[in-house]
């Protein structure tokens, strides 16, 4: 893979590896909130072996992205971002997990043509305009934790993550864990993306101003669904916290041309929780849009 940059909104710069060739259709992959562009297993490889030229961008703020110098993170700057990228790629199958899926939502249904102009087809991994607020504040806690003080050791970040994803396996080789945080001067290691982001994308500590925050993003959200007119599907973890059976048929009420695809044994984390089973979904879609 190569790393290059692109320029997103305002002009600031987004990293991203590339793979495939680029006469190949593009694939623009999105990492969720708190992640970086590695967070998608073997997607890309896979994909560019099938014959896509696919792009993994770390989101503003995140991994080796530029931060915002204003602290601006709002969602529809994300989704700016997103829409920049993929003008330049060409009509980009959009993947988007947690909030690189809204941030693809709000970009397609911003190109005034429910999508089609900016996009191939759309692809939610875990997350729709109706979420569960009970989820979204436990990630805010996770991401909130050690925010200022950090780690002391790889060890203690594996903890953490171990403790927030208990299903899943703790790592024994945690070389992997670097490409998540970032090592200060002062020794200890600290998450791969501002701070900031954390006080103005993942709301308050208080719980009755998050569950009102989740609320007035999911009515912008369900406005940005009903436009769409892409090839969209939808990609749940069916252990999921976030995303409830009852939040993904919604969306499918709001999209009535969109696909559902549930991966038994994933959590949130869908294409980290089961790449292989992701994988299928996502190639099985994509082969319809390939022309």
């Amino acid at each position: 893979m190569t790393t290059v940059k692109y320029l997103g909104e305002g002009g600031i710069e987004l990293a991203a590896d590339i793979a495939g060739e680029p006469s190949n259709p593009p694939v623009l992959l999105l990492h969720g909130g708190g992640q970086t562009r590695h967070s998608w297993g073997t997607t890309q490889r896979d994909l560019a072996e099938r014959g896509w030229f696919v792009v993994s961008l770390d989101l503003r703020g995140h991994g080796d992205s530029a931060w915002a110098p204003d602290g601006d993170y709002r969602l529809e700057t994300f989704g700016a971002d997103v829409a920049n990228v993929a003008r330049e790629l060409g009509r980009p199958v959009l993947v988007g997990a947690s909030l690189g899926g809204t941030s693809s939502l709000f970009a397609a249904a911003g190109d005034g043509h429910g999508g089609s102009e900016l996009a191939r087809g759309l692809v939610l991994v875990d997350v729709a305009p109706n979420i569960e607020s009970a989820g979204a504040m436990r990630i805010g806690r996770f991401m909130r934790q050690h925010v200022d003080d950090g780690f002391g050791s790889l060890d203690e970040v594996a903890d953490a993550i171990q403790t927030y994803n208990p299903h899943r396996p703790r790592p024994t080789n945690l070389d992997g864990l670097r490409k998540n945080v970032r090592q200060r001067d002062d020794g200890r290691w600290y998450w791969h993306w501002d701070p900031s982001f954390i006080v103005g994308r993942m709301g308050s500590e208080d719980e009755t101003r998050a569950a009102l925050a989740v609320t007035h993003r999911s009515s912008a959200l369900e406005a940005a669904a009903r436009s769409l007119t892409i090839p969209t599907l939808l990609v749940r973890g069916m252990q999921s916290d976030l995303l409830s059976e009852e939040g993904a048929r919604r969306f499918l009420d709001l999209v009535p041309h969109a696909e559902l695809a549930d991966v038994a044994g994933a959590g949130h984390m869908v294409a980290g929780d089961r790449n292989d089973a992701f994988n299928g979904a996502v190639v099985t879609f994509l082969e319809r849009l390939r022309h």
